[in-house]
């Protein structure tokens, strides 16, 4: 009857199923509250997700199977939520599908599927899928049986299930925006004010999440601020409200704020059509009633033009790679390694420290984006034997070469070190910084189309700050993202200074401003909640932007 499709009610009575639920994606609420607080949004795309197979077994004695698939999301935990499932093709051994799944694809989590395929009565075999993006798009897997492959020791041909992924249009829609404020009211005693925009959405619990912001102005009543672009998808629809905060800059981070407006990006593009401005107005309260105080500034918008961009998702798919390397340091202020208190403890009974944690938590999502999983590693602040002080020597103790196999090699070249050097100081990160940086010079003078992205973990302040600023201006030219992750209970206002995330961008002793922001920091107590410690969204979730902000300011297009 070749593929003949029956209804999906019938086929969810046949496999028993229950209604498709929301997708788990292994979020923390804590750390969403942490990112809201700081202004972050990980990237997420909307991904499409068709399936064919071939060969399959047949199941069926008079005719041939009626093959389904039911896919599920996996948690960390190994439970299983079921994500959807296909429509029942009669009578086919190579079926194609017509219904899709379409998944959330977030960069900062490490998201698993299984797809189960069944015949409409039983089903034959079980995949585990991980969301990686592959130059095709595609992804074609042998079917087994798990159960039987336990027993026998060997596989069956159960055939094979092919995977076809495409990013939904709406994720690469975007608005390009030049906004401007005229007549904006004094905040600051004895200058003008150094204004900033904050454009957020309302989430659906209310809450006012930031999408997006622009760079501070000095000394400017009626700013000009450069492009921003607004993903659709982003923003929820062009239709949803946004509100858009004028704040006075403020060193101390308590920006005071000179007023807001609240529009869609159609109501901005009918601005930018006619070319009015709309006056911001304050929320006062007068007693117990809630009054908008209109003001005499104004926001006008100079341009508003959409066009599809090239995505994160993009670059991947043609072929860019995301390079890990990984810094940590060995300063004694973690403590006698030997000692339970100790930040670099070996604990006996396997549970890993807060630098092992790391390490593995972030390097769990970044190594599947690079090819040959090799990754530099190095440590600072330490004498290794019969040596000075070094600031950046290479963990796996070899002079020549400082790249390490996989996660697990980072994590025993890392306990291996611990036995072969001393714990000295003082901290600086000068060092690694002008190393990594020369590894992403270097690539890009190679014409490959990489980009690096640098852990740094630390337990304590910095003593070279301004050379850090420095390195990290002429670092910022380059296809290079650096993560700090603070360990221990010290004070990180310093760090906090790194992350431009805050303020203005860094400034080197020359006078010369960073051309971006490529710093993410985060305390790890920060972010924990349980007892259980997860930073990898708040590390995780600028480095797509910043990655597009490169490649963008660049004019490098993927190989797509």
């Amino acid at each position: 009857m070749g593929n003949c499709c029956s209804d999906v009610a019938g086929g969810r009575a046949a496999v028993g199923g229950a209604a498709a639920g929301n997708t788990g994606d292994g979020h923390n609420d804590a750390v969403n509250h942490f990112l809201t607080l700081r202004g972050y949004r990980g990237l997420f795309s909307q991904i499409e997700l068709s399936l064919a197979a071939s060969n399959l077994r047949d199941r069926d004695v008079l005719s041939r199977s009626d093959p389904m698939v039911v896919a599920y999301t996996k948690g960390k935990d190994g439970s299983l939520q079921e994500l959807g499932r296909t429509e029942v093709v009669l009578n086919s051994l190579n079926p194609k599908w017509i219904r899709k799944y379409t998944v959330t694809y977030h960069f900062e989590v490490v998201q698993y599927l299984l797809f189960r395929v069944y015949d409409v009565d039983s089903h034959f075999h079980n995949i585990d899928v991980q969301i990686v993006t592959k130059s095709n798009r595609s992804l074609t897997l042998d079917l087994v049986q798990k159960d039987e492959l336990i027993r026998l020791n060997r596989t069956r041909n159960f055939g094979t299930l092919t995977i076809y992924a495409e990013e939904s249009v709406s994720s690469k829609t975007t608005a390009e925006l030049i906004l401007r404020c005229s007549d904006l009211e004094l905040r600051d005693l004895f200058s003008r004010s150094d204004p900033f925009l904050v454009i957020s959405k309302t989430g659906e619990n209310g809450v006012s999440i930031p999408i997006s912001k622009t760079e501070v102005l000095k000394n400017d009543l009626n700013p000009v601020w450069k492009p921003l672009f607004l993903n659709i998808q982003q923003a929820g629809s062009k239709d949803s409200p946004l509100t858009i905060e004028c704040f006075n800059f403020n060193s101390n981070g308590k920006h005071d704020l000179i007023g807001k407006v609240q529009k869609s990006l159609a109501d901005l593009e009918k601005l930018h059509s006619v070319g009015q401005g709309e006056h911001l107005f304050l929320s006062t309260f007068v007693g117990h009633n809630h009054e908008d105080k209109v003001l005499k500034s104004r926001i006008f918008v100079d341009q508003f033009r959409e066009s599809v961009q090239h995505t994160f998702l993009d670059y991947l798919s043609g072929g860019c790679q995301l390079n890990f390397m990984v810094a940590i340091d060995f300063t004694a202020s973690n403590g006698n390694p030997r000692l339970p208190d100790s930040l670099h403890y070996n604990d006996p009974s396997g549970r890993p420290n807060a630098y092992q944690r790391a390490i593995l938590e972030v390097g769990e999502v970044l190594q599947f984006y690079d090819s040959d999983k090799r990754f530099p590693a190095w440590g600072f602040g330490a004498r290794p034997i019969d040596g000075p002080v070094s600031h950046c020597f290479n963990l796996n103790g070899s002079s020549n070469y400082c790249e390490v196999e996989g996660i697990q090699g980072i994590m025993m070249a890392y306990t291996s070190a611990l036995y072969n050097v001393s714990l000295a100081g003082p901290t600086l990160f000068g060092p690694v910084i002008s190393t990594a940086a020369q590894i992403a010079g270097q690539s890009l003078a190679d014409n490959q189309q990489k980009y690096f992205v640098l852990l740094i973990i630390t337990d304590g302040v910095i003593t070279d700050l301004q050379e850090t600023k420095d390195a990290l201006v002429k670092a910022s030219d380059l296809p290079l993202s650096i993560l700090i992750v603070g360990v221990g209970g010290a004070d990180f206002k310093e760090m906090e200074i790194l992350d431009a995330d805050k303020g203005e961008r860094l400034e080197s002793s020359t006078g010369r401003v960073a051309s971006r922001d490529i710093v993410q920091f985060v305390p790890l107590r920060d972010v924990m909640t349980g007892g259980e410690i997860s930073v990898v969204q708040s590390l995780l979730a600028e480095l797509p932007s910043q990655f597009l902000t490169y490649m963008r300011s660049r004019g490098i297009r993927p190989n797509i």
